[in-house]
């Protein structure tokens, strides 16, 4: 082959590459925290070239501490999030019109971590202690369950003291709180790692006390399915992400890789991701990404109920739709 003949067939094969990226439908995926193993199915997605393989050029945009995906979506900033439905039906009743189009993870990992030696050993205890509470949406589910047991939130006599939880376990460590907010893939085993052991906390998981809603979904505005162009991107990057959720699921080792690999801040472990990627599997098994109507009525319920003060007032309409779903899992 003569050095003319290769440049140029290197030369098309560049264009042809170009071609197809250009081709390619973008989207914008905003994430709900960090880099790490709790979005490992679009990662791995992303890395398995499943995202490729339906057409998609998919960007995932990592969340922090300052950054509300409901926000981000509604300036134009993504296509789809990642978002709690407390934190959607209640954004969705101030007037931003999220839809949820998916539920990869189909139970909670929300609790409360107290230190045993506050004397906490059931809900009623909490009474006149000190709570950590995150909030930017994630206080939700906490006010509903406060809500539900009739425990005033204000500090007042027989309530509790709510301590705004920054994303960290300082609290319970400096014993500023009796009990923090934290997931069994994360926070909990921080608290394990910085040197207290497991019989010295008392856990109450949300899904244990009745009380569960739904945590992460993808979710998009209202508006935007009424394109057919939008719609038939989602459905494809449904089907690729719950292709990449299944995937992790199968090799939680492998997929904690991936995760870190685009972690640029380079703040994750090794083996804190694989142990997160461990716990996360257990959420997402026994989902195919269909939201599942009786998980929906009992967060709606959660979210209406216990009190004057709920964290909806009015039963939501329109707030899911299962034809993306019924389309990209037939």
């Amino acid at each position: 082959m003569t050095v003319k003949l290769a440049s140029l067939l290197l030369s098309a094969a560049v264009s042809l590459t170009a071609m197809q990226a250009a081709a390619a439908d973008k989207v914008t995926l905003q994430l709900k925290w960090v880099t790490q193993a709790q979005f490992a199915g679009y990662y791995v997605a992303k890395d398995k070239g499943f995202y490729e393989e339906e057409g998609l050029d998919v960007e995932i945009k990592p969340g922090g501490p300052d950054i509300a995906p409901p926000q981000v979506l509604a300036g134009g900033g993504a296509d789809v999030i990642v978002d709690w439905m407390p934190s959607a039906l209640a954004t969705r009743e101030k007037g931003v019109p999220l839809v949820n189009i998916a539920q990869p993870f189909k139970s909670s990992g929300m609790m409360l971590t107290c230190l045993k030696e506050t004397g906490i050993t059931k809900p009623d205890d909490f009474k006149g202690k000190t709570l950590g509470v995150w909030f930017f949406g994630n206080e939700y589910p906490f006010l509903s369950w406060m809500n539900t047991l009739g425990i005033k939130t204000d500090g007042s006599e027989g309530g509790v003291t709510v301590l705004k939880q920054g994303f960290n376990v300082d609290p319970l460590l400096q014993k500023q709180a009796a009990c923090i907010s934290t997931m069994t893939y994360n926070e909990y085993w921080q608290v394990i790692d910085a040197g207290i052991k497991a019989e010295d906390l008392v856990t109450f998981k949300y899904e244990d006390e009745g009380v569960a809603t739904l945590e992460d979904g993808l979710y998009v505005l209202e508006d935007k399915l009424a394109d057919p162009a939008f719609k038939e991107k989602m459905v494809k990057f449904v089907r690729a992400s719950m292709k990449g959720w299944k995937y992790a699921e199968e090799n939680s080792d492998e997929a904690a890789e991936i995760v870190l690999e685009n972690d640029a801040s380079g703040a994750q472990t090794e083996a804190h991701q694989k142990r997160m990627m461990s716990e996360v599997a257990k959420l997402t098994a026994g989902s195919a990404g269909a939201l599942d109507k009786a998980d929906y009525d009992r967060t709606v319920k959660t979210l209406l109920g216990g009190g004057s003060d709920p964290v909806i007032t009015k039963e939501p309409e329109g707030a899911f739709t299962t034809e993306i779903t019924d389309a990209a899992l037939k």
